[in-house]
């Protein structure tokens, strides 16, 4: 394999055009009196805390589940146990995302994916088998939820849970997802509600963590989700602001709480660390520069507690490749590497055999082991901001930033973040960069190592992908039937009928969530209740 030459000019994955050599006439006059400026200090580019992680590292926080309820319990307390510091549950995504029971139609025709993607939850008693010995009241818990429909379920069921093992709920800290650009974006072709009525939801679970939980992420934007359709670092960053606007925009107009609780509570952000260092290192700079300054311009919102955004960041597992698949534990390092040295507050490292299958125990032993290395052995917990001050990486910082605010305000003149994805402008963008980037790889523009470059050497290691259990799809169908045969039907019934009248009305639909989930009512019936009462929402592309 010969070496790649760099010839003609050079460009980021957000096309801003890379100088071979940078001074300091290249930092945009604009920028240059924020380089001074201290970590912890609005407009906090340089870092979410003044001593950044020698006061507090990043949690480790790694994405599991598979299976069974008990499987997933199984494999959380093995990621615990290897050191992780928080933890995150995943729903099977052949139910949850759909809000299906496993004897849907559409879900007993391909039985053999049930538990492939997280495991299966149809009701609150699967939630306790996967919550079980699990010390909710001092971990901080992911409850899963990614989808706007599915998330009031997984948020209610883990509470629920929580209250009746005598936990304050008051006192409960963690987070869920409820992101748009999973389903809408992404996986078109998921059964969805209606955007206006997913804004609904997760203005609703905002509201309600402010009045219930309050050290409680309600939602999280998924920076991740938008990258991984084919957005660019600077479209990331622009989509997911014009996204926060939207549940902004939403409890100003219902003026039912303090806008700068409001922000509070969609200020914990998930992005994607690709292996391009030190632009995702700058995109987790220019976000937090972003955050405060849209909260002081557009909404006086000045308070420091509220303008420092908070980022999870989770490597890039679709540049995970299945050819030489131990490469990947090199890509997830470098990719880690970018997400730290951008500050972020909590990680997660996508497993080397990612592109296989779900992450090994292996694998995800690895994952914890590459933060556990960079936390303990490189020295750079020692310094808040280590890029900070680099001619590069301050210029690169302030184009993102100037990128990115061109793009947000093109979302704003398609009407905004819904109206752009109503439309299918969004998703256009997204296939214009997927098509470029595919045509770079296939002209050998650009490498990728035992893909494109140095795959003609034949490894001697060998990858078994880990395909979970083969028994999840039974075991559900036989717990699910047990709940429906066992529990209080009347008090079922109450439940789903106050659920469905709160969504034909007005009122905030958690505490009715809640009700439904004590009452045992199940998953699948509950997106009964969505689909009657919202409908489906018209997908804007050809699929």
């Amino acid at each position: 394999m010969s070496q790649k030459k760099t010839e003609g000019p050079v460009h980021a994955m957000s096309g801003i055009e890379l100088q071979p050599f940078y001074s300091a006439d290249d930092v945009p006059a604009s920028h240059r009196e924020r380089v001074d400026l201290a970590p912890g200090e609005a407009p906090f580019h340089r870092g979410f805390h003044p001593t950044g992680y020698r006061s507090k590292p990043w949690r480790i926080f790694q994405l599991s589940g598979f299976g069974k309820p008990e499987d997933e319990n199984e494999r959380i307390k093995f990621l615990l146990k290897q050191g992780e510091t928080g933890f995150i549950m995943e729903h099977d995504r052949n139910t949850g995302d759909h809000c299906y029971n496993v004897d849907h139609p559409d879900v007993v025709s391909r039985r053999e994916d049930v538990g492939l993607t997280g495991a299966v939850m149809q009701s609150v008693r699967d939630t306790a088998i996967c919550m079980d010995g699990l010390s909710v009241d001092s971990s901080f818990g992911h409850a899963g939820g990614a989808v706007v429909q599915h998330a009031p379920f997984a948020l209610a069921a883990y509470w629920t849970v929580a209250k009746q093992r005598g936990f304050d709920l008051s006192k409960i800290a963690g987070t869920g997802q409820s992101d748009f650009n999973l389903t809408y974006l992404g996986c078109v072709t998921k059964q969805q509600i209606p955007t206006d009525a997913g804004l609904r939801f997760n203005a609703d679970i905002i509201e309600f963590c402010d009045q219930h939980l309050p050290y409680w992420v309600p939602v999280s934007i998924a920076g991740y989700n938008a990258a991984d359709t084919g957005l660019t670092p600077d479209q990331e960053l622009g989509t997911l602001f014009a996204n926060a606007v939207e549940y902004l925009d939403e409890i100003k107009r219902r003026g039912t709480m303090p806008l700068e609780r409001a922000a509070k509570g969609c200020g914990g952000v998930s992005f994607r660390a690709s292996i391009h260092i030190i632009e995702e290192a700058c995109k987790m700079r220019a976000a937090r520069l972003m955050w405060s300054d849209l909260l002081r311009t557009r909404y006086d919102i000045t308070d420091p507690k509220t303008a420092n955004l908070r980022i999870h960041c989770v490597t890039a597992g679709s540049k995970m490749t299945y050819q030489q698949p131990l490469n990947n534990i090199v890509r997830g390092t470098l990719m880690a590497l970018g997400a730290v040295l951008g500050g972020v507050q909590s990680l997660g490292v996508s497993g080397y055999d990612e592109a296989l299958s779900i992450p090994s125990e292996h694998a995800h032993q690895m994952s914890v082991r590459i933060q556990q290395i960079l936390q303990e052995e490189t020295g750079i917990c020692a310094v808040t901001d280590p890029l900070g001050g680099s001619y590069y990486v301050e210029t690169l910082t302030a184009q993102l930033v100037e990128k990115a605010w061109a793009f947000f305000d093109e979302i704003q003149q398609q009407g905004g973040y819904l109206a752009a994805l109503d439309s299918g402008w969004l998703h256009a963008q997204a296939a214009e960069n997927q098509y470029r980037e595919f045509m770079a790889m296939e002209s050998g523009e650009q490498h990728v190592v035992g893909v494109t470059c140095a795959h003609d050497d034949e490894s001697p290691f060998e990858v078994d992908g880990f395909m979970g259990t083969d028994d999840a799809f039974d075991v559900a169908t036989e717990r699910l039937n047990e709940v429906k045969r066992t529990r209080h039907e009347a008090g079922a019934a109450a439940a789903l009928k106050g659920l469905e009248k709160v969504c034909r009305g007005d009122d905030n639909i958690m505490p009715a969530m809640m009700d439904a989930l004590a009452a045992e009512v199940t998953l699948g019936e509950i997106g009964d209740v969505y689909r009657d009462v919202f409908g489906d929402w018209n997908t804007p592309i050809q699929t």
